[in-house]
């Protein structure tokens, strides 16, 4: 655990951020701060936003998750752990994805 002590404490400092900007994307998604337009074309476009804006949310959410099993990882002494071959992740791959579960060959594997 002392070993990833630094990458627990970036992953908790990336989480707070999505968490900010979450924040962020659903007050304006919800309108919080501008009501919604009445001209047709002014909701038409409104509506594009936020159908980006909850793109942009659900993305987060999904960081989010992977962050915070990560750091589970992290406090169960499973991280750098590949989760379908059971071999070691690369520090390389770690310090590019500090989330990632899974080693660059099983990941590549993943997305065919």
């Amino acid at each position: 655990m002392k070993e990833y002590e630094e990458v627990r404490s970036h992953l908790v400092a990336m989480l707070e951020e999505l968490n900010l900007r979450l924040a962020r994307i659903t007050d304006n998604v919800r309108h919080s701060e501008t009501p919604l337009e009445k001209d047709f074309a002014e909701m038409a476009t409104q509506n594009v936003k936020n159908e980006v804006m909850d793109y942009l949310g659900n993305s987060a959410r999904a960081e989010i998750e992977m962050i915070n099993q990560a750091i589970a990882r992290i406090d169960n002494g499973l991280y750098g752990i590949c989760q379908v071959c059971d071999e070691p992740i690369s520090k390389e791959r770690l310090e590019a994805v500090p989330y990632s579960n899974m080693c660059i060959k099983c990941a590549s594997k993943a997305e065919q």
